[in-house]
């Protein structure tokens, strides 16, 4: 699957985006996390306070817990403030 980054997110990993194949136990939005925090400093930096993360699965905003099933891409990003 494509994973995007976005702002904050994509500084601290160093990548826009990148293409990887997940192990099967990764279930949900909060084990792609988890997995990605294993893979080095820059993911534990950016996923350190997930309570700010946001993510959608195929352009489509989803929750922690959403189910990831088989998307063709995962997009990550901070919140966002309007004005």
């Amino acid at each position: 699957m494509k994973l995007l980054y976005f702002a904050s997110l994509r500084q601290k990993i160093g990548l826009p985006e990148e293409d990887v194949d997940v192990p099967a136990y990764v279930r949900n939005v909060a084990d792609l996390i988890d997995w990605l925090m294993t893979r080095g400093p820059g993911y534990e930096a950016a996923f350190e306070n997930r309570k700010l993360i946001r993510a959608a699965i195929d352009q489509e905003h989803a929750k922690l817990d959403a189910l990831l099933g088989s998307p063709k891409e995962v997009a990550f990003f901070p919140p966002v403030t309007g004005g």
